[in-house]
């Protein structure tokens, strides 16, 4: 589940930013976390082609999200190998399906941006799961 609380719009950059997007998880090893999430839209004109900023900003323990935010999704890219990078036709809906991707599909770690969390997930899923329990616990209530 994906709520937006509120958005804002700076005046100096001309970009709608929402704040307190909340992905509240019920299932698999997040299940039971409150993760919030800011994301940056760019304007009209740039819209098209650049894809939003979005940062999370609840500390969390996971392979494709470092523990100060940056995220890693081929979507929040504007050029990507896969293919699957930003484009006119993407949404912020889908931005959201993405991310909700990042909670469920812990599998494909070819490209992980927490290398430390991707190797503790592959050594040693158990203790993995007892500290990504813990920041939850922490961060994430």
């Amino acid at each position: 589940m994906l709520m937006l609380a509120s958005a804002t719009m700076s005046d100096s950059t001309r970009r709608v930013s929402a704040r307190d997007k909340l992905l509240v998880k019920d299932e698999g090893y997040y299940q039971g976390g409150k993760f919030q999430f800011e994301t940056e839209v760019p304007d009209a004109n740039e819209a098209m082609k650049v894809p939003p900023k979005v940062k999370c900003l609840t500390r969390i323990w996971h392979p494709t999200i470092t523990e100060t935010g940056e995220i890693c999704l081929s979507l929040l890219r504007e050029h990507s190998i896969d293919g699957t990078d930003w484009a006119p036709m993407r949404t912020l809906k889908d931005v959201v399906w993405g991310l909700n991707s990042l909670f469920t599909d812990l599998l494909d770690f070819d490209d992980p941006l927490n290398i430390e969390a991707a190797e503790h997930y592959l050594r040693d899923k158990e203790d993995f799961r007892n500290k990504v329990d813990d920041y939850i616990q922490r961060y994430a209530r």
